[in-house]
C-alpha cells in the first residue's frame, strides 16, 4: 500500500517537474502587416509557439514585453523583442503577454506584479530571479543587449 502510494507520489512529482518545463515562448514571428505610423489595431504583434506560457525560470534570465495591439510604439518595441528573440535564442526566456489576448495565470501574475500601465512595457530578470530593468516605454534594442549580455555573464 505505501510503495504505490509512494509511487504515485513521486510520479506526480516527476510530472509536475515536466509541465514546468516550458518557460517561455519560442518561434517568435514578428506580425507582417504592423503599421509602425499609427495606432491601427493590426492584431496581436507578436506570434510564436508556447505563447502564453509566463514562467520565470531560475537559471536563466528572462525578457518580458507588455503591449496592446493598437500602439505604434509597441508595434517598434515588438520588433525589438522579436530580433532580440533571434540572437538571444535559447539563452534567455521570452516572456510575450499580449494585453489584448486572453492570458495565462503565469502571465496575469507577471502582469499584477511589473505592468504599470504605460505600454510598452519591457522586463528583464536575472538569472538569479533580480529585477534588472522594469520600465514603460520604448527602450533601444543596443541597451536591451547590454543588459542581457550581462544577464548571461
Amino acid at each position: 500500500m505505501y510503495k504505490i502510494l509512494i509511487s504515485t507520489l513521486l510520479l506526480t512529482l516527476a510530472f509536475s517537474c515536466v509541465q514546468t518545463s516550458v518557460n517561455a515562448a519560442t518561434n517568435l514571428r514578428l506580425n507582417p502587416n504592423l503599421d509602425y505610423s499609427s495606432d491601427s489595431n493590426d492584431g496581436p504583434l507578436i506570434t510564436g509557439d508556447n505563447i502564453t506560457d509566463g514562467m520565470i525560470q531560475q537559471g536563466k534570465p528572462a525578457h518580458i514585453i507588455f503591449y496592446h495591439h493598437k500602439c505604434y510604439n509597441s508595434k517598434r518595441q515588438a520588433k525589438r523583442t522579436v530580433e532580440l528573440y533571434e540572437k538571444y535564442e535559447g539563452e534567455v526566456n521570452f516572456i510575450i503577454v499580449d494585453l489584448d489576448s486572453e492570458i495565462s495565470n503565469e502571465q496575469k501574475e507577471l502582469r499584477d506584479r511589473f505592468y504599470r500601465n504605460y505600454i510598452p512595457h519591457v522586463t528583464i530578470i536575472g538569472a538569479n530571479g533580480s529585477v534588472l530593468y522594469n520600465r514603460s516605454g520604448e527602450i533601444g534594442a543596443d541597451l536591451l543587449s547590454s543588459i542581457l549580455d550581462k544577464a548571461l555573464m
